[in-house]
């Protein structure tokens, strides 16, 4: 699915409109930072890895607009210099972006990346000429780099989530052969993080999607994920799409699919792992661990290695996003399902809690608990 991309003109993004689907599949274009801003707000573009490629690709369109005779004008001698105006005004953009989805740590490590590399190229076209120490890289210099970095990035998630697919294959593969499990797999899944979340297989589908062209039978149950339906509007959309057998359920009754044998494993993405293992997804997921310990269920957390924050000791340094009330009293429905005024807890996020985990499988490989030890790669 070519659902996130840079304009041909390289000052726009343009996406599917996720919150439209999968009644309407319409691409939107976004030039303005308030409607880049916007679309990660409003799940326009979500799940964590296709943020950061949409992050990086709005600070390239946004850089390349910055090379604009009037933006160039309006830039120099904003610190001295262009460059130093044009880097000024990048940090700030970067900053509103990061600040529409706090939980998810691909969208600020996707920024700080392309950041730092426009500010890398600055420095490297200034000592090209040392004996101008104030020399400017020039605007068009600085939009190419974050341009290529933004592509980088994509690129590589393309290639992260072929590697997560292919370890979380066969992963379930020695799970099912050491249990004699014959016959379909039985996935369960919660929330989205297959081809819209991040680029064609996807990290928690990915394994599903690349198994099916391997010939692999599965059977996935699809929690329908409450408030925002992503299970039910993309995760059945996409499978549908790929002809995988797809059975959508409500989220509570994950309990009684698991009681029957009707699922040998639980497959879900993550927004952000902390050090020790914890791992932030969407509301509902840790319900779904907790039910999958109790039925002897192995859990998995499939994501790419810059979902994992070292720098975040454990989940309770995760920040969880709250979103609009509405979203459970009226989104949805012709007419309001609860009492005008009622009190409404809408947390974007829970956090499942290490030891629920049975691996965390990245680009990088499976990792097992405890996670404080097998984790110390990614400190290095």
């Amino acid at each position: 699915m070519d659902h996130v991309r840079l304009s041909d003109a390289g000052d726009s993004v343009i996406i599917l409109d996720q919150s439209l689907l999968p009644l309407e599949e319409k691409y939107i274009e976004l030039a303005t930072l308030e409607d880049m801003a916007g679309a990660i707000k409003k799940l326009q573009v979500r799940g964590a890895p296709a943020i950061g490629i949409f992050a990086g690709y709005a600070l390239a369109a946004l850089s390349k607009q910055q090379c604009r005779p009037k933006a160039i004008s309006s830039c120099c001698g904003a610190s001295g210099s262009s460059d130093e105006g044009f880097m000024q005004i990048l940090q700030d953009q970067g900053k509103i972006l990061k600040d529409a989805r706090p939980t998810a740590v691909n969208l600020a490590w996707a920024v700080d990346r392309v950041i730092k590399a426009v500010r890398v190229e600055m420095f490297r076209a200034r000592q090209e000429d040392p004996m101008r120490l104030n020399a400017n890289a020039g605007a068009r210099r600085l939009a190419e780099a974050a341009a290529r970095e933004a592509k980088a990035i994509h690129e590589e998630d393309k290639a992260m989530c072929k590697a997560i697919a292919g370890y979380g294959l066969e992963e379930i593969k020695r799970v099912c052969e050491e249990t004699g499990h014959n016959g379909p797999i039985g996935i369960l899944t919660h929330c989205n993080a297959g081809p819209l979340a991040t680029s064609e297989y996807g990290t928690a589908l990915g394994p599903v999607l690349l198994g099916s062209e391997q010939g692999v039978e599965f059977k996935v149950f699809a929690d329908e994920t409450r408030p925002l339906l992503q299970g039910a509007r993309l995760t059945t959309y996409e499978l549908q799409k790929a002809g995988v057998d797809v059975t959508l359920i409500c989220d509570n009754m994950a309990s009684t699919v698991m009681k029957q044998g009707l699922v040998q494993a639980v497959f879900v993405g993550c927004d952000r792992v902390a050090a020790n293992g914890d791992t932030a997804n969407k509301i509902g997921t840790s319900a779904v661990a907790i039910l999958a310990k109790h039925y002897g269920i192995p859990f998995y957390v499939l994501g790419p290695s810059s979902s994992i924050d070292m720098n975040c000791a454990t989940g309770e340094d995760i920040p969880i996003e709250e979103r609009d009330p509405e979203e459970i009293r009226s989104k949805f429905y012709e007419k309001p399902v609860a009492p005008e005024g009622v009190r409404c807890f809408n947390p974007s996020f829970d956090v499942t809690d290490a030891e629920l985990i049975t691996a965390i499988i990245t680009e990088k490989g499976v990792f097992r608990y405890p996670y404080s030890d097998s984790l110390t790669v990614f400190s290095k």
